[in-house]
């Protein structure tokens, strides 16, 4: 994640830089020899395929920033975040996928860096391959398990975030509830927040502000990312050759990347690369089907097998993993997305056809709706309803609360029993509806979703 906002920056800004700039940076890349000796590797497919790691790097931070950010503790010299970065071939999308940290994976036959055993192949969580074999191990695991061709590395640590974040003058995130972790020291309201480079540390590295852990924390990092790209395409820091190359040389201050990563494929990509937005971005996760202890290696993360060679198999194909749909920029984020809630209208008014129409405007909109209206008044004296209602069961009281931000003016009636289907009732005064979109957006099998549609309305 921390080498992916950087390279964003790096490479996006590119087309707008002189070579001269682009060398001087390039000077300041660590180099590293991650394929060295690899043998039956994947085909190469469409486009260019990055590996951006982050470690955990933080023996350059400061006592005062560990103690405010919760940086305590020695480095593991392991990898804390894995994103899989592909750009197609004609330079218009980058698909970056999320390889949880902790996902079960079976090591090649290799030689320990820090013992000098030589290892048969044995099942470890992913984020171990770093600290068995560094690099060379981590993208031949990689490999084996994707089945992608892997053309470049970059790894960045903690100092070189914050560093970036501070010098993009900071990014913007919206949050539609509280987010504390006691671990990091995060603690947001509610609303919309300017995360500096320590705040948005927090803000990537946290783990427990919900149930969903390193799954959830994988989303905060795509929104992240979206956000900084967002930032970087309309803020004017890559048509500023001042900005952009403080930028530059504060990610580069401890990045490393593969000797063929340098300032001429730099410039290739950002050319290319010059209309590129937060909607040019999509992002998406390893599908998985289990979560739980597994024997030898702890707690560990289950790819969906069938699920995840789709996945793959469409990056090797060079096509999009986001399904295509209307932008919706300006919708009001609720909590859950409206994909995931149910709904039955009804015509609480005497007007024919209003019924239905509501069904069409909350389907428009991403609600799963019965498509089947039914009239709510009945007996020998209806009285119509005023105000549109919805009603809930309160086990389902987030999706009710997502649900009523698309009706304005509507009331809030729980009704314990009902059951996961909510009721919306149309009255004299429905007023339209009022797109909606969820923080964490659902999208289709692999949950792809766009930059666009994950940052700040």
């Amino acid at each position: 994640m921390r080498l992916a906002t950087g390279l964003s920056v790096l490479v996006l800004g590119a087309g707008a830089i002189g070579h001269a700039t682009l060398t001087s940076l390039d000077t300041e890349i660590r180099r590293v020899d991650p394929f060295k000796d690899m043998k039956n590797r994947p085909e190469a497919g469409h486009g260019t395929n990055l590996l951006l790691v982050g470690t955990d790097g933080r023996e350059r931070i400061g006592p005062e920033e560990k103690r405010k950010y919760r940086l305590g503790g020695a480095p593991c010299h392991c990898t804390d975040t894995i994103m899989l970065v592909h750009i197609s071939r004609d330079r218009d999308r980058a698909s970056v996928v999320s390889l949880p940290r902790d996902s079960w994976a079976e090591l090649p036959e290799h030689t320990d860096r820090n013992t000098g055993e030589r290892h048969r192949p044995h099942p470890v969580k992913l984020n171990a391959a770093y600290a068995e074999g560094g690099p060379a191990l981590t993208v031949r695991t990689v490999e084996q398990m994707t089945e992608v061709k892997i053309d470049h590395y970059l790894e960045v640590d903690f100092t070189s975030f914050m560093k970036t974040v501070d010098a993009i003058g900071g990014v913007e995130i919206c949050t539609t509830e509280r987010m504390k972790d006691r671990y990091t020291g995060l603690d947001l309201p509610a609303g919309t927040h300017e995360l500096d480079g320590g705040q948005a540390l927090q803000y990537v590295r946290s783990r427990h502000v919900d149930v969903a852990s390193d799954l959830g924390r994988m989303q905060r990092q795509q929104r992240f990312l979206a956000a900084l790209i967002k930032k970087a395409t309309s803020g004017g820091t890559l048509l500023n050759p001042v900005k952009f190359q403080a930028v530059g040389r504060a990610m580069l201050s401890s990045v490393r990347a593969d000797a063929g990563f340098g300032a001429d494929e730099i410039l290739a990509l950002g050319r290319a690369m010059r209309g590129f937005s937060a909607a040019s971005s999509e992002f998406a996760s390893v599908p998985v089907v289990a979560m739980g202890p597994v024997k030898g290696i702890g707690s560990a993360v289950k790819w969906d097998a069938e699920k995840a060679r789709r996945l793959f198999r469409m990056i090797r194909e060079d096509r999009p993993l986001a399904a295509a749909g209307p932008r919706r920029a300006k919708a009001k984020l609720v909590e859950v997305s409206p994909q995931q809630i149910r709904v039955q209208v009804y015509n609480g008014t005497a007007e024919p056809g209003l019924g239905r129409k509501v069904d069409a405007a909350l389907r428009a909109t991403g609600f799963d709706t019965t498509r089947a209206p039914l009239n709510a008044l009945s007996g020998p004296s209806p009285r119509p309803v005023e105000s549109t209602l919805v009603s809930y069961d309160p086990r389902w009281d987030r999706s009710a609360r997502s649900l009523a931000a698309a009706l304005p003016g509507c009331v809030l009636r729980p009704v314990a029993g009902q059951g996961r289907t909510l009721r919306v009732t149309a009255g004299t005064g429905y007023d339209g509806v009022v797109p909606v979109r969820a923080q964490d957006a659902y999208q289709g099998e692999f949950g792809a979703v766009t930059g666009d549609q994950v940052t700040c309305p």
